[in-house]
């Protein structure tokens, strides 16, 4: 790989977002120790871009940094999942239910334009994935809270650390394609709290999966 060249973002933040592509297409392994010496060696950079760029993947936690051993890639245990779960379905929910009431038409036909895209991804997961989250990411927008999409945007880094685990498992594309059809039902209904108890159990379901 050629040296990398400034862009108009710090260096740092170029280098953060190439180790997460690593980090969430697997080239860089959950549990995997991550070795500076090679990697500025082969972006053509100093480690000094490259450590505050672990800080940055660290405070994301896709990184661990470990006393006198270095950086590497976090490995999220049944526990950590079974959390970000459990924050996510309390934020999204709260999302869906604030959207349910507030979003205008127009708004509303983003969300059934991509859940359309959605089903009509199949069979590829990989961009089924994509769309989900775009969905997904949009809803909160809609809502229009900064802080709580910084915290869900941070979840969900983590939470793409076994991103393809419960989505892979038999049945469970067509389950989530019923859930967020469900969910859209509740919205265009205007109606909170089904949208929220939707939202809830769509992500119930998909800890369930990935258990």
């Amino acid at each position: 790989m050629s040296a990398l060249t400034l862009t108009p973002r710090a260096l740092y933040e170029e280098v953060a977002e190439l180790l997460r592509e690593r980090i969430f297409s697997n080239q860089l392994a959950p549990g995997s120790w991550i070795d500076e010496l090679k990697l500025a060696e082969e972006y053509g950079i100093s480690r000094t871009p490259l450590r505050e760029a672990l800080k940055v993947l660290a405070t994301e936690g896709l990184v661990t940094m470990k006393v006198r051993r270095g950086a590497y890639v976090t490995e999220v245990n049944a526990k950590d999942q079974r959390d970000v779960y459990h924050l996510l379905s309390l934020l999204e929910s709260d999302a869906a239910g604030v959207v349910a009431t507030s979003a205008t038409q127009a708004q509303l036909q983003d969300l059934q334009a991509l859940h359309r895209s959605l089903i009509a991804a199949l069979p590829d997961t990989d961009t089924f994935f994509e769309i989900n989250e775009r969905f997904h990411m949009r809803l909160l927008e809609i809502a229009d809270n900064r802080w709580r999409d910084q915290l869900v945007a941070d979840l969900r880094k983590v939470m793409k650390l076994n991103r393809h685990h419960s989505l892979l498992k038999s049945g469970r594309v067509a389950e989530s394609l019923a859930e967020h059809q469900a969910l859209m039902d509740a919205l265009l209904a205007r109606d909170a709290g089904l949208s929220v108890q939707r939202m809830r159990e769509h992500f119930a379901n998909g800890l369930e999966a990935a258990g």
